[in-house]
């Protein structure tokens, strides 16, 4: 097919979810829950072709271009003395193509999933993760500062609302307050991400002004590519009117970075984690830790390291050490958790240490490693979810005291629980183990990593062995101490259908993941060298 037309394609990938939107409102309850099913699996279908002539396509581009590349008129205008140039403009490449695959995946599983879980608010619940959808679709493919910044903020309307109205209930009490818990994450969830997202946006309006006067006489822009290829003339238009290139470079990176990390999120801005996890709905929780997380970690990748490369460099070991302090807290914090899902929670702190970790290695393995990592945890994780979802839907406790011994009476569950906690873990043959090998192995190599920080954040792989491993010998192993869970039924058809796909995955990364590897390489090594191709004279950072 031509790249014009799987141009448009993408997109139509964007938006399609929000055509069945207004179906669901019209129709009946029963009807909504099929709606939601079929649109997610068009977007689904519609993204494996995508990715289809990606690998077609890819080859014949030079490495590390977007393909399928696409720009449209948004907005311009002249307001005064400012002329701006905003356009709608998407890609896709190494980087994104998987994070894409991953979020239209996991929408079908987490609607086919709710089919048999949600009773309330039907059209309104199905309504909003199809929103989500549109709000993850369109960061991962937009190459538009501005245009990047409403899906990213669009995401949290519609998972405030997850939370709020279709989380757990129970109320807890806030500043002398008795209030409900579910109300209380997803207002917390909102407010920190929000208060990133602010600061961020004031970022992106500086760098626009700046990127318009130094490349396009003066008009407003906020196109990523023009910026990041005109890296050169803007740090010589800030010289040449007073500004420290290098100082303006270190505040718009941590003003980006902030944003991004509240999203991954880092010690000691992950407190709305587990919060938003515990409160949340399944199929919630299973979106909140598949993408929403990444969102954060694409972030560094796709804009801090292009756009602020020698503030990159200058803030790894600051960046690296919050990796190693979220990987050791996120273990321990698990370690003491009694609520399954609560644990589950904070050993995404830890798996997302890692990624951190690989990111500002900056060199091939640790960046490759950290992407792959995205997609792995993305996998497993939401297994995990799942699978403490459909334990509640039967015995309404998740906390860890109530089960014992259950393996006698659910021996699919026990199965599937042990492949996804095996995976987590990092076992070899698993998909997890070769993200973090990478990762550690990266680092170890990398200048701009100390010994210390890899040694202490390995350890941390033994961490995660040790609480995943105690919560399940605790949850399946022993003498059956509660009477009512000798009734527990075990998987249904249904359920195995959803957690067989990921558990699949698991192995199929496990044992090859090269071809993934090469094509995110294809991207990725790209962004690692434009690190090292900034024009800024600070010796101290060891740039070439």
């Amino acid at each position: 097919m031509e790249k014009e037309t799987v141009s448009l394609l993408l997109n139509v990938l964007i938006f399609l979810p929000i055509v069945g939107v207004p179906f669901i409102l019209v129709l009946g309850k029963h009807q909504a829950k099929y709606i939601a099913l079929v649109i997610t699996i068009l977007t689904f279908l519609l993204s494996v072709f995508i990715y289809y002539e990606y690998q077609k396509h890819s080859t014949i581009d030079a490495a590390g271009d977007y393909v399928f590349k696409s720009a449209y008129v948004w907005l311009k205008a002249n307001l005064g003395y400012i002329y701006y140039d905003v356009n709608f403009i998407t890609g896709v490449d190494g980087v994104s193509i998987y994070l894409v695959l991953l979020t239209t995946f996991l929408f079908v599983l987490s609607i086919w999933y709710s089919m048999n879980a949600i009773d309330d608010k039907v059209k309104a619940y199905y309504s909003m993760l199809l929103l989500l959808e549109v709000g993850v679709l369109g960061v991962f493919l937009s190459l538009d500062l501005i245009v990047f910044y409403i899906f990213f903020e669009l995401g949290l309307i519609p998972m405030y609302f997850l939370i709020g109205m279709w989380g757990s209930k129970g109320t807890q009490v806030v500043l002398g307050r008795e209030v409900q818990a579910r109300v209380y994450a997803a207002v917390k969830f909102f407010l920190y991400t929000l208060v990133g997202s602010f600061v961020m946006l004031v970022a992106i309006l500086f760098l626009g002004y700046i990127a318009g006067n130094a490349l396009k006489n003066g008009t407003f822009t906020t196109d990523f590519i023009a910026i990041t290829k005109g890296y050169t003339q803007i740090q010589a238009w800030l010289s040449s009117n007073g500004y420290s290139p290098f100082g303006v470079e270190k505040w718009l990176f941590l003003a980006f970075a902030l944003s991004f990390l509240i999203k991954v999120p880092v010690f000691p801005l992950h407190t709305w984690l587990p919060d938003a996890h515990t409160q949340a709905p399944t199929a919630g929780s299973v979106i909140l830790a598949g993408v929403l997380l990444k969102m954060g970690t694409y972030g560094l990748v796709r804009f801090c390291l292009p756009l602020f490369p020698a503030a990159s460099v200058y803030y790894a070991s600051t960046m690296c050490w919050l990796g190693m302090i979220g990987i050791i807290y996120g273990g321990m914090a698990a370690m003491v958790q009694p609520d399954m899902k609560k644990l589950v929670a904070y050993s995404s702190v830890a798996h997302m240490g890692f990624i951190v970790i690989g990111i500002f290695s900056f060199n091939n393995e640790a960046m490759r490693g950290a992407i792959l990592q995205m997609i792995n945890h993305g996998i497993s994780t939401p297994a995990l979810f799942f699978l403490v979802g459909m334990m509640y839907d039967r015995t309404h406790t998740r906390l860890i005291e109530k089960y014992q011994g259950i393996s006698a009476v659910v021996p699919t569950f026990t199965l599937m629980f042990m492949l996804s906690t095996l995976a987590s873990v990092g076992l070899p043959g698993l998909n997890g183990f070769v993200g973090e090998f990478l990762i550690l192995l990266g680092a170890f190599k990398s200048n701009y990593v100390s010994n210390g920080i890899v040694v202490i954040s390995t350890t941390g792989v033994i961490i995660a062995a040790v609480y995943m491993l105690w919560m399940f010998r605790r949850v399946m192993f022993g003498e059956i101490i509660h009477k009512e869970n000798h009734g527990i039924s075990d998987l249904s058809r249904s359920e195995i259908g959803v957690l067989l796909p990921l558990v699949l995955l698991m192995f199929i990364i496990g044992f090859h993941a090269t071809p993934f590897l090469s094509e995110i390489g294809k991207s990725s090594d790209v962004i690692v060298q434009t690190v090292f191709q900034s024009k800024i004279a600070v010796p101290s950072l060891g740039l070439n």
